[in-house]
């Protein structure tokens, strides 16, 4: 038995008839002479469903919404409410697959039920196959996610043997539990409030909008400083979002674009530079924002400000479900003209935001999720989330980078040959979000739009692309000059 956090819980609050808060992945396999089909697929997850909590429990809601729900059992699983299969239109191309998908992760997933779906696609050209798979936000995190894709891929064609569930999983506790819960926490909340308010103020400086109050910093210090928090803090830029096309209220429509950059090319610019991979991903994403913002006559002079999911999930909550994350703002060097230059501002941005976090890891997200009562949340985030997108969005996107394994992984025999990660959008965040996976050499872009923030989502894998390319091109000039070669096939 286990009750969600306040933070799984606002991806809950969340939801509206523009938002579906679920993360999901896209993987495109090699069919294995047809392995891989709807049978191969309810087999094996029926063998191994009971390996991540995430796929195996469902939501019991506390009446009236009183308070925060429970994660418990689904006496009735079925697998014929999560497993699905469709069929493109010849040709099967990349955008027929994006359209497809692009429908599908639009809609909620059905809370009477475990919190996920998976979806079986033919008809992609060549023979291929592709598997997307959707599961709550509320239930799982980059790294959860990750390891819940882990549980169903095996290391070769061969599929290996799984234990069967040998304990039979706690539930929710019973309606008069659930009421008595909700009545000391509704009691209790205002203390522990004012304790969330305290150590969220600690890190005033540090979140998106709050950030930009006259004397933020000051106030940081003065409430670190009556709380005992003796922690050194690095200072950081003001978080400031400017005004973009990204920016407003959404609707609930979604438009998808995949694609992928050799990873032995991006580590290649780091290397170069004294850099790490995140950091050239998140500058290929400036240069790309710059780009997609300049041939629409938006660009701002200011840089756009981007929250990065950090995953702070330690050992011992390696099993739990639920969210165990933290968030860094980091300005994006869109207003930077030169690659090289733009290259040299995001890593600077970068290393201050993890340098601050490194120190005193930012709780701020679950404090601020933490500081309103379980009925008003649920009923109020909605309303607040598309009021602050008109009046005042806290950031302009979101940009993740999930680190995966760099080997191949196989699902019913079949390879996967590409993981393309897709996210969430709301109102407060925006309506793009830009999601990287690295896999088996590669790093695998999903992007989702709203299409009426976002006109052209396919632009941004060109651009992408082309970032990259710039900053090779510019590292080979520097090793020409210094009369120093560099292979860019081999390493």
């Amino acid at each position: 038995m286990r009750q969600l956090t306040a933070l799984d819980a606002q991806f809950l609050n969340a939801e509206s008839e523009t938002t579906a808060a679920h993360v999901a992945g896209l993987a495109v396999l090699d069919p294995a002479d047809g392995a891989v089909n709807r049978e191969a697929l309810a087999r094996l997850l029926s063998e191994r469903v009971h390996l991540s909590p995430a796929l195996s429990l469902r939501l019991a809601e506390v009446p009236l919404g009183l308070d925060r729900p429970y994660w418990t059992a689904d006496p009735d699983f079925d697998l014929a409410n999560h497993l699905f299969e469709t069929w493109l239109p010849a040709p099967g191309d990349e955008r027929a697959l994006a359209a497809e998908v692009a429908g599908i992760h639009a809609r909620r997933l059905d809370r009477a039920h475990p919190l996920w779906e998976m979806h079986l696609i033919h008809g992609l050209a060549g023979g291929r196959v592709a598997v997307y798979t959707k599961v709550h936000h509320a239930a799982i995190d980059g790294v959860s996610g990750a390891e819940t894709l882990a549980t169903l891929l095996d290391l070769s064609p061969e599929c290996r043997t799984v234990e069967p569930l040998t304990e039979d999983p706690e539930g929710a506790p019973g309606l008069l539990g659930m009421l008595a819960g909700a009545a000391v926490r509704n009691a209790t909340h205002p203390v522990r409030a004012l304790g969330s308010l305290a150590r969220a103020v600690g890190d005033l400086d540090a979140i998106p909008l709050a950030g930009t109050l006259p004397g933020a910093r000051l106030i940081a210090r003065t409430a670190r400083l009556l709380t005992g928090d003796q922690k050194p803090r690095a200072d950081l830029p003001r978080p400031s979002a400017p005004r973009t096309p990204l920016n407003g209220p959404i609707s609930g429509r979604r438009e998808l674009s995949f694609g992928s950059v050799p990873l032995k090319d991006v580590k290649a610019v780091a290397r170069a530079h004294g850099l790490s991979v995140n950091d050239v991903v998140m500058t290929l994403c400036a240069a790309a924002l710059r780009t997609w913002l300049q041939e629409r006559d938006a660009l701002p002079d200011e840089p756009l400000l981007a929250a990065v999911p950090v995953a702070v999930r330690t050992a011992s909550a390696r099993d739990l479900v639920g969210n165990q994350i933290s968030a860094m703002a980091a300005p994006m060097a869109t207003n930077v003209a030169d690659p090289h230059e733009r290259l040299r501002t995001m890593g600077a941005a970068m290393h201050a935001a993890k340098r601050r976090f490194a120190q005193a890891p930012a709780g701020w997200l679950n404090e601020l999720c933490s500081m309103l009562p379980a009925p008003v949340t649920s009923v109020a985030t909605p309303a607040v989330f598309r009021l602050a997108s008109v009046a005042f969005p806290p950031i302009n996107l979101i940009i993740s980078n999930v680190p995966g394994p760099q080997f191949p992984l196989y699902l019913c025999g079949g390879r996967v040959l590409s993981y393309y990660p897709m996210s969430v959008l709301t109102d407060l965040s925006g309506g793009l979000n830009i999601t990287c996976f690295s896999y088996d050499g590669m790093l695998d872009f999903g992007v989702v739009a709203c299409p009426e923030r976002v006109d052209d989502v396919w632009s941004l894998i060109g651009f992408l692309r082309k970032a990259l390319d710039e900053l090779l091109d510019e590292r080979v000039g520097d090793e020409l000059g210094d009369r120093v070669g560099i292979d860019l096939v081999t390493r």
